[in-house]
């Protein structure tokens, strides 16, 4: 077996309107194990692939003929036959606005174009774990009992990152829409861990992480901040307001499992 043989498993639909990007695509998907790829040119015809057999991974572009990838990921998530299934994005297209919307919907990666094989490795292995269940978190917590608050104002980015939490083998969660609610739900519910995203609206994940550290009467808990924020003196602010860590989003599922080990051990000490 080569040493990319834990992408061999993945069933991958490219959505590529570009015969020229899709071959390009297409063979550097065979230079890491995959041997299961379908190639379609549009939004719609991705659609009809998927519903004639459901893969593991979309591949796509952000600019289709027909749609953007933004509007083929948020549909595969509004279908509850697809919307588990892993989305990677990758365009030459680097404004936020264009991006954050792919970000909240729960993606596995953002790759470049032009991109390098190590780039779409690393977006497959992301893939890999995210598809992957009963992976270890490490320490000596039993992951079953932990109770966890997740803050995001997009269902979307709350599904994927609980999906990925549930593969640690953690199973209890309460959700909130936004840092008001999340507040109003620690007054009332103890948990061990609040993961919460920055861009929020009533209250956003700094204003949460404040509530939390000065007003909360759990005061103590464990914060992990995952965000699309790249604005370097935002970030600083948010680990002086003592979050526990931060995370990119759309973020590595095996950084999530670190930094949990990390945290909740520390929280143990």
């Amino acid at each position: 077996m080569s040493k990319f043989g834990q992408f061999a498993h993945l069933d991958a639909l490219l959505v590529e309107p570009s015969a020229m990007q899709a071959k390009v695509i297409a063979h550097a998907c065979q230079e890491l194990g995959i041997t299961r790829l379908r190639i379609v040119d549009g939004g719609n015809a991705a659609l009809e692939a998927m519903a004639m057999a459901r893969p593991d991974v979309v591949i796509s572009a952000l600019y289709l003929p027909d749609m953007s990838g933004t509007d083929l990921v948020q549909t595969m998530r509004a279908t509850l036959d697809l919307e588990n299934v892993a989305f990677i994005l990758i365009s030459s297209e680097t404004r936020p606005q264009a991006l954050d919307p792919v970000r909240q919907s729960g993606v596995c990666g953002i790759v470049p174009k032009p991109f390098t094989t190590e780039q779409l490795r690393m977006a497959l292995a992301n893939t890999a774990e995210f598809l992957a269940e009963d992976q270890s978190v490490g320490g000596d917590f039993d992951p079953e009992t932990l109770r966890v608050l997740l803050v995001d104002d997009s269902p979307n980015a709350r599904k994927f990152t609980r999906r990925v939490l549930e593969n640690l083998g953690i199973q209890h969660f309460v959700e909130a829409n936004n840092g008001r609610e999340a507040a109003s739900i620690l007054g009332e519910t103890m948990v061990d861990l609040v993961v919460t995203d920055y861009n929020m609206p009533e209250m956003d994940g700094r204003e949460l992480v404040d509530f939390i550290r000065q007003q909360s009467w759990q005061q103590s808990v464990p914060i992990l901040m995952v965000t699309s924020e790249s604005d370097s003196s935002r970030l600083a602010a948010i680990e002086e307001a003592g979050v526990s860590g931060i995370c990119d989003k759309p973020f590595e599922p095996g950084m999530v499992r670190r930094l949990l080990a990390r945290v909740l051990s520390e929280q143990e000490q």
